[in-house]
């Protein structure tokens, strides 16, 4: 019975040190992640979602991290491994979702609109940006955000391998990629602003020359304003779609293996 207590007693202590391993790296990834790392959600709720996930993603990874949990020298080391890899993965994911905060501040600089703030932010941003990141969120949240970061995580164990040190030429490549891939979904989802934009200022050059007396910003103000909150209306829901679809994408292949 001695024996046996004692098994069990080094089972439980290899495996809680596997989960307070693997909660390292979620919980830094969870400091930036959408949705679940918020400002706006309250620490306490981030820190029992973390554990969640942990609960989660901890049975997949268990035979990997135990290993290198049983054979660890440095201890120190590993900590600093599993942070940098949790935060880097929540970084790449935070950049792609502020897609949609840029798209909306290139959309109200383009209506004049950006002056308009989305209320008592933790990060104040136009209007626009605002109303299309909160239902992107909402969108993404509902059709299974939280399944994809778990696959996420426990995908994540196959390129960043527990207490290696994260290559500085994986992630700037990783990271570099994503980011020019989020400026390009940046600028095609604020496109029929841009380009409503410019047939508005370049009509309203035309009615300048042909009418000087005319005061044509007077005039035409509102006129964009209008244009730009219509234009909002109409097309919100199909860029909250095509972001999706792209974000859908992204997690799928978060680390370019395909």
């Amino acid at each position: 019975m001695t024996a046996g207590l004692a098994e069990l007693v080094t089972w439980s202590e290899t495996w809680l040190t596997a989960a307070f391993i693997v909660f390292l790296r979620v919980g830094a990834a969870m400091a930036l992640l959408p949705a679940f790392g918020e400002r706006s959600v309250p620490e306490r709720v981030r820190l029992m979602l973390a554990l969640g996930f942990t609960i989660i993603v901890l049975p997949a990874v268990g035979p990997e991290v135990q290993p290198v949990v049983a054979g660890m020298e440095r201890p120190g080391l590993l900590v600093v491994t599993e942070v940098v890899a949790g935060l880097a993965i929540g970084a790449v994911i935070r950049i792609f979702v502020l897609a949609l905060q840029i798209a909306g501040s290139m959309a109200a600089q383009a209506t004049s609109l950006a002056q308009i703030f989305g209320g008592q932010n933790a990060d104040p941003q136009p209007a626009m940006g605002h109303v299309l990141f909160i239902g992107g969120l909402a969108l993404a949240v509902m059709l299974g955000l939280h399944v994809r970061l778990a696959e996420v995580l426990i995908l994540s164990y196959e390129v960043f391998a527990p207490g290696a040190l994260p290559g500085a030429e994986l992630l700037s490549g990783w990271g570099l990629a994503r980011v020019a891939r989020v400026f390009g979904l940046a600028f095609t989802l604020a496109a029929p602003f841009v380009v409503a934009s410019l047939i508005y200022n370049v009509a309203l050059g035309a009615i300048n020359r042909a009418m000087p007396q005319l005061m044509v910003a007077f005039v035409g103000a509102p006129a964009i304003t209008a244009g730009g909150l219509m234009l909002l209306f109409l097309t919100a829901p199909i860029l909250i779609g095509l972001w999706h679809e792209a974000l859908v994408g992204f997690l799928a292949d978060p680390f370019g293996a395909r």
